[in-house]
C-alpha cells in the first residue's frame, strides 16, 4: 500500500490515504478486501490486505490459522505436508503417514526418492544388488530366494545358458539330458515343433515328437501293425523278433488273450494251447 491522490478503481472514491494496487489499478482498502481477498480455509473469514496470506496447494490461511491439524500448533515457516486435505507437520506425517522401507523398516521421508517392488516400498539406497551392492534404481532386476540381483550379476552368479542358443535363460526353461534349454529352443529333431508342453521320446540324446519318433523308430505291432510307443504305462510283449501291444497279444484262432499265459506258434501265428494242439507248432 502507498499514499497518493487517486480515485478507487471500483467505487471511484478519492484515495487520499491508503490504497492497494491490483494490476496497476488503485483500490481503496474496503473495495480491495471485498473484491479480491481470499478466504481462510480454517476460519472462513476473508484474509484482508493488512494480513499475511499463506497459500498451500491452492488453499489460503491467515497466518494465525495455519496450524498443524492434529495438535493445533502453528506451521508457519515449518516443513509440512497434506493428508486427506489436512495439514500435518513433517514429523507427524513421516511417523504416521509415510511409507516404511521394506528393508530397513525406517520411514521414507517426504520428498525423498522411494522405489516400489512387489508391492513394498524401499529407500533407493536400500534396494541394492545382493552381489555388487549397487543401487538397482530403475534398472531391470531379477529376484530369487537369496535376494535381488541386477541382470549382469545374476547372469554371472546363477544363470544357465541354453544348450542350443547359447544365451542366458532368465526365466522358465527346461532340462533335457542334463542340459538347460529355452522352452522355445527345445524342439523336435525331426519336424522342429516345440516340445515344452508336448509328450516326446528321445533317441541318442535327440528329442522327437511322438509322430516323428513313431515314423522313424517305433516298433510295429505284429497284429495291428500300429506303432508301439513306450510311453507312460504302455505294456507290450516281445517274442523273438516280433512285438505286440498287450491288447493285441491274442490267440489267432479263438482270440483269447495270451498275456501271462503259455502259447504256441506256427509260422507267424500264435495260438493258445487248446487251439494250437492240432497245429504243427514251433513252441
Amino acid at each position: 500500500m502507498t499514499t497518493a491522490q487517486f480515485d478507487c478503481q471500483y467505487c471511484m472514491a478519492s484515495l487520499l490515504g491508503k490504497y492497494v494496487l491490483k494490476d496497476h489499478d488503485p483500490y481503496c482498502v474496503t473495495c480491495y478486501d471485498r473484491t479480491f481477498s481470499n478466504y481462510c480455509e480454517e476460519c472462513k473469514e476473508p484474509i484482508e490486505s493488512d494480513s499475511k496470506d499463506l497459500c498451500y496447494k491452492g488453499h489460503h490461511w491467515h497466518e494465525g490459522c495455519f496450524n498443524y491439524a492434529k495438535r493445533n500448533q502453528s506451521l508457519v515457516e515449518k516443513p509440512s505436508a497434506a493428508e486427506d486435505e489436512c495439514l500435518l507437520c513433517s514429523e507427524y506425517y513421516s511417523n504416521e503417514c509415510s511409507s516404511k522401507c521394506f528393508h530397513c523398516k525406517k520411514t521414507i521421508m517426504p520428498g525423498s526418492r522411494k522405489m516400489k517392488f512387489k508391492g513394498n516400498y524401499w529407500h533407493e539406497t536400500c534396494l541394492v544388488c545382493e552381489h555388487c551392492r549397487q543401487p538397482i534404481g530403475a534398472k531391470p532386476l531379477i529376484s530369487t530366494e537369496s535376494g535381488n540381483y541386477c541382470v549382469p550379476c545374476f547372469e554371472m552368479e546363477f544363470a544357465h545358458y541354453c544348450s542350443f542358443f547359447k544365451e542366458v535363460i532368465t526365466s522358465g526353461g527346461i532340462m533335457f539330458c542334463d542340459q538347460p534349454w529355452h522352452k522355445e529352443c527345445f524342439v523336435c529333431s525331426g519336424c522342429r515343433k516345440e516340445l515344452c508342453e508336448e509328450d516326446f521320446m528321445s533317441r541318442d540324446d535327440y528329442a522327437f515328437c511322438l509322430d516323428c519318433y513313431n515314423h522313424l523308430y517305433a516298433k510295429k505291432c505284429a497284429t495291428c501293425t500300429k506303432p508301439i510307443i513306450g510311453l507312460r504305462d504302455t505294456k507290450f510283449i516281445c517274442f523273438q523278433d516280433r512285438q505286440w501291444h498287450s491288447e493285441c497279444f491274442n490267440c489267432g484262432k479263438c482270440s483269447v488273450t495270451l498275456v501271462g499265459k503259455g502259447f504256441l506258434t506256427h509260422n507267424k501265428e500264435i495260438f493258445c494251447h487248446k487251439c494250437g494242439s492240432g497245429v504243427d507248432t514251433d513252441m
